[in-house]
């Protein structure tokens, strides 16, 4: 098992900037990818990021792609997700999850998820 634990996220005016972060705690392994989403209300999950454990390799959505930035630090076991020149389109409860494989960009192919941080920004 794999436990997740977001936290920072808040009520931030557009423009402005915040930063999650997700401690990981349990039987972890070493080559497991780590996965940020969000969900806005009536909408679906989506991927906002991914970071791979050995840092090599991080990827994003289009629509964060030069605001947000994904980071680790391997000894604290915790990921982060710099965000900023936030829009009111990325309020969203934002989770992050585990995943050893499958494609990142898939929720279905994470295995441990968080249980979310609000992120609501206004205009």
């Amino acid at each position: 098992q794999v436990q997740l634990v977001e936290s920072g996220g808040g009520l931030v005016q557009a423009g402005g900037s915040l930063r999650l972060s997700c401690v990981a705690s349990g039987r972890t392994f070493s080559s497991y990818t780590m996965g940020w989403f969000r969900q806005a209300p009536g909408k679906e999950r989506e991927f906002v990021a991914a970071i791979g454990w050995n840092g090599g390799t991080i990827l994003y959505a289009d629509s964060v792609k030069g605001r947000f930035t994904a980071s680790k630090d391997n000894a604290k076991n915790t990921v982060y997700l710099q965000m900023n020149t936030l829009k009111p389109e990325d309020t969203a409860v934002y989770y992050c999850a585990v995943q050893y494989s499958g494609s990142v960009y898939s929720r279905g192919s994470y295995d441990y998820w968080g249980q979310g941080t609000q992120v609501t920004v206004s205009s």
